[in-house]
């Protein structure tokens, strides 16, 4: 069979464990059921273009080459499932009727929607089992086994992943490798294909020729394979790595997103500051760093070593923030339990990650006592990860919370750094609108300016007013803090007309 031998003649060593293990899964299906019980789901794109050869070489491999014609396959026994859309682009429709023309596939052309299609499907078939191309990091793969029943409310089967584990690199080696057809548009530099109304190329491989025209690489060229889905935007909107919850870049909410109030917390994992073992610094420098920005930060938080209090304190924080940071607790220690506890808080399970593992091999090497898989786990189908050149390994972004693994100032400065140009380039965290302050100092007693502060908040509910001492015998500082000028030196001024002039200077 072509698909087993050029595996076997690949010098790719992770390709052919990633192969070996697809055949199992499929071998074991099939021992389950019978070929009249099992169907498979193909769409024309990359992932079920590998299923479909997977396919083919596992029911070869199952049956035995001398039950096989000329030692491969005429046709493919499969019953093969493809939903036709209005929405399709014409070059996966055309490609998925040549892909069942050269390989004998019997295809069953649904045009109904997905569920009321598989109850149809399957009150017509014994179909038992449906073989799928989901991958982990796939919306769809959350809290799927490579053996798992479909979801409550749809028809009974099971569902079945031969390449849930495989990455879009693993993808991309298969098919390079074995060198099948693929659907023509992965060379026009799309990475993801969905339906013509969300999907376009993916801007991180285009290229300008020297008439200044657009062109892009193909898609086995993208570096980044946790990006693939760039292009699964909204054509009216640019394709970026990560959107704030909400907030469009649209040029009609650009003064919004401008003057609207960005908000943080920022969360520290570690039994050493509370027990005060340590002192946080890292905190405090993440809040001047976002506060630099024009963000405000809610609350910061200390928390355990535990994976119960991190998942409480992220899953309180998340739903009331733009966004979380969150550091202390990352790596093969005992202690480490900063990614179990957001993945917890996600309520999804901690997977492998064979990009991210692969760059803990580089930076570890063979001096890890542990198992390095361990510390390659990363909460499932909600991960994306930063990266830049400056940094060991990526920054690791799950939704609204960043994972920092900065321990010391210096390494939170470097990861900060890289933040601002991810902002730059794909508007991560969005710049906000400075804050404008102001700082009067007074000898008179707090008891005098309680009532008049007091009224002063009420009267400029939009500014920061606080007060405080910097010793108990010294200078009473009162701070004035807001998004607009005019309105600080009104407070201001409303305060100077409640005192004797000359009661308060201003400091620079």
């Amino acid at each position: 069979m072509e698909i087993d031998k050029a595996i076997s003649e690949s010098d790719d060593r992770r390709l052919k464990t990633k192969y070996n293990n697809a055949i199992y899964v499929i071998q074991r299906a099939l021992a389950l059921y019978s070929v009249e019980e099992v169907a498979f789901s193909f769409n024309g794109g990359k992932d079920s273009t590998v299923l479909l050869h997977l396919l083919r070489a596992g029911y070869f491999l199952y049956k035995g080459e001398k039950s096989c014609s000329n030692g491969g396959l005429t046709s493919f026994p499969i019953r093969t499932i493809y939903f036709e859309s209005s929405s399709a682009f014409p070059e996966i429709n055309s490609f998925t009727h040549d892909t069942a023309s050269s390989y004998g596939l019997q295809l069953d052309i649904i045009s109904s929607d997905f569920k009321s299609g598989l109850e149809n499907l399957l009150k017509a078939n014994p179909i038992r089992a449906i073989f799928l191309g989901v991958r982990i990091g796939d919306p769809t793969a959350v809290g799927q086994e490579q053996f798992s029943p479909s979801s409550p409310g749809w028809p009974p089967f099971m569902r079945v992943n031969p390449i849930l584990d495989w990455s879009y690199r693993d993808v991309w080696a298969f098919i390079l490798t074995c060198k099948v057809q693929y659907c023509s548009l992965y060379d026009q530099g799309y990475t993801s294909i969905g339906s013509i109304h969300d999907t376009i190329p993916n801007a991180l491989l285009s290229i300008r020729d020297s008439s200044c025209k657009e062109k892009f690489k193909p898609a086995y060229m993208l570096a980044d394979g946790r990006l693939e889905r760039a292009g699964r935007v909204k054509k009216l909107s640019p394709p970026t790595v990560g959107h704030l919850p909400g907030v469009s870049d649209s040029p009609d909410n650009v003064d919004a997103h401008k003057n609207s109030a960005l908000v943080a917390a920022v969360v520290a994992v570690g039994d050493e500051i509370l027990f005060g073992a340590v002192e946080d610094q890292l905190g405090p420098s993440l809040c001047r760093k976002l506060h630099c920005i024009g963000w405000s930060v809610s609350q910061t938080a200390v928390v355990r070593n535990d994976v119960d209090s991190v998942a409480a304190e992220v899953e309180q924080r998340k739903s009331t923030n733009d966004m979380v940071f969150i550091y202390g607790g990352v790596g093969p220690l005992h202690s480490d339990v900063t990614l179990a506890g957001v993945a917890k808080a996600f309520g999804v399970r901690l997977a492998p990650d064979e990009e991210f593992e692969e760059y803990l091999r580089h930076l570890i090497g063979d001096h890890c006592t542990g198992d390095r898989n361990e510390m390659a786990l990363l909460p499932e189908g909600i991960t994306e990860l930063l990266h830049h050149d400056k940094l060991p390994v990526p920054m690791i972004k799950c939704q609204n919370v960043i994972i920092l693994a900065a321990t010391n100032i210096g390494e939170l400065d470097r990861e900060w750094e890289c933040l601002t140009e991810f902002t730059r380039s794909y508007g991560l965290l969005a710049t906000m609108e400075p804050f404008a302050a102001k700082r009067l100092t007074t000898n008179i007693s707090d008891v005098e300016i309680a009532q008049p502060l007091s009224k002063l908040c009420l009267e400029f509910p939009d500014l920061n007013i606080g007060v405080y001492r910097k010793s108990r015998n010294g200078t009473l500082i009162i701070t004035f803090e807001g998004k607009k000028q005019a309105r600080i030196d009104s407070a201001v001024e409303a305060l100077r007309k409640k005192f004797h002039p000359g009661v308060f200077s201003e400091m620079n």
